[in-house]
């Protein structure tokens, strides 16, 4: 499958679907020396997983990862303290499907022979024939973006070494928008808002924690410990603690379900979203992420611009736009209020706006990257639409019956963040590579 792949220098291939084992990433150009863990990985995977909260599906994979490759499963020499170092070769990671029952076979199976509207179950039966993977959408799920999370966690602590972080939030969910904000004061509320998910998880405490899977232990150990998970996932469900909305934002100052630092905001788009859902229908929304510390010049020009680079963010399933700074809004604009005019102050340039969204030319620009992705509503939905019967072509109706997520914006932007990190880590490679050669060729003159 040709648009499974993804990078030049820092390379991710996918592979896996909703109701397949599982689901992979396969990750090169990790460099080596640095340590790496599930847990860790895990502490991404959540943000975005199914079940977790009253906006998700009600699917219970616990999207647990497993480390395969590109990791040292020993010191390399006697207390070389390197084990689970990344070593530079090919990494593996894996996220086996665990929460795969007959019942929900069925109820793919009961309907697949009419596509939901909205969904990609038309043109994929098309393109691969009845032996297209249509339980649970195969690869057009929603479930395939874990692999973009997996691969851009990694991707997201290379970057943190070099000075670079990224971060995002739900800036508009059904109809309600969020207002400006210091980007200082977003990362840290979207920070506190991961640590609380991560104290409130129950696989998290359950499983790493607890040490019920550690990184000493081997693949197979690791594979049977899974196979008992699956048999726990309600058990272990069951352990979640109530989500005192009061006391959550006490504790950390965020919102208890939605990734918005404006808590009046976030509270707002819930309210309005349940709305919604509870007729049968669904909402839609939008994602900003923010790189910041990205150096001036990362990126090429012409085909290859960082912006157009971060368009391909249309590869997240159900994201139907993406616009950079100001996006859509300069058509509105004159050129003195698009420009984003600069001065010196103490021998550094400091920008009066950030229009272009950190890039002009395909270039950065020092200021920090912006991007925003718009999200479409949820397909699957509990209302009748009309639809065919796609071996007979005979006209049908069509109420879904399979579970469903309100929004998939409210787990959208762990994936966008993670993918925007993918994208700057393979041109930070590019950057730092032509730099060096440029400076060697220069002190030669």
């Amino acid at each position: 499958m040709m648009g499974c792949h993804l990078g030049n220098f820092f390379q991710v291939s996918v592979a896996g679907g909703s109701y397949q084992e599982g689901l992979t990433s396969l990750i090169q150009g990790v460099p080596p020396g640095m340590l790496l863990s599930e847990q860790e990985i895990y502490g991404d995977l959540l943000l975005r997983k199914p079940g977790a909260d009253e906006l998700s599906s009600p699917r219970k994979e616990p999207d647990l990862p497993i480390i395969y490759t590109g990791l040292n499963s020993w010191d390399t020499i006697e207390k070389a303290g390197n084990k689970n170092h990344t070593n530079g070769t090919p990494l593996t990671i894996l996220i086996p499907n665990l929460d795969r029952h007959d019942i929900h076979v069925w109820q793919y199976q009961s309907t697949n022979r009419t596509p939901r509207p909205g969904h990609a179950s038309y043109a994929s039966f098309i393109k691969y024939g009845p032996d297209d993977d249509a339980i649970g959408a195969g690869i057009f799920s929603g479930r395939y973006t874990a692999t973009i999370v997996a691969a851009g966690y990694v991707a997201k602590k290379v970057l943190k070494s070099c000075g670079i972080e990224v971060f995002s939030y739900i800036r508009e969910m059904a109809g309600v928008r969020c207002g400006e904000m210091d980007y200082a004061k977003v990362k840290k509320a979207t920070d506190a808002f991961k640590k609380m998910r991560c104290d409130y998880d129950p696989f998290y405490q359950e499983v790493y924690v607890k040490k019920r899977i550690t990184m000493d232990m081997r693949f197979l150990q690791k594979a049977a410990i899974f196979a008992e998970i699956e048999k726990e996932i309600d058990d272990i469900r069951a352990k979640t603690p109530k989500m005192d909305a009061k006391a959550i934002k006490k504790k950390y100052g965020v919102h208890h379900v939605v990734n918005c630092p404006d808590y009046d905001a976030a509270e707002a788009m819930l309210a309005e979203c349940n709305k919604i859902s509870a007729t049968g229908d669904s909402s839609g929304g939008v994602v900003e992420v923010v790189a910041l510390g990205v150096p001036c010049g990362l990126g090429e020009p012409v085909f290859k611009k960082l912006d157009a680079e971060l368009g391909r963010m249309l590869g997240i399933g159900a994201v139907k736009g993406v616009e950079v700074g100001a996006g859509f809004a300069v058509k509105d604009m004159t050129g003195i209020q698009s420009n984003d005019a600069m001065r010196a102050e103490k021998g550094k340039v400091k920008f009066m706006s950030n229009n272009a969204g950190g890039i002009t030319g395909g270039l950065a620009t020092g200021q920090p990257i912006v991007a925003r992705v718009a999200v479409k509503p949820t397909p699957t939905i509990d209302k009748k639409q009309v639809t065919i019967d796609k071996y007979t072509m005979e006209n049908k109706a069509l109420a879904a019956i399979t579970r469903r997520d309100p929004t998939i914006a409210g787990r959208i932007w762990p994936v966008a963040e993670n993918y925007m990190a993918i994208v700057l880590l393979d041109y930070l490679i590019a950057h730092y590579g032509y730099q060096v050669l440029k400076d060697k060729i220069s002190a030669k003159g």
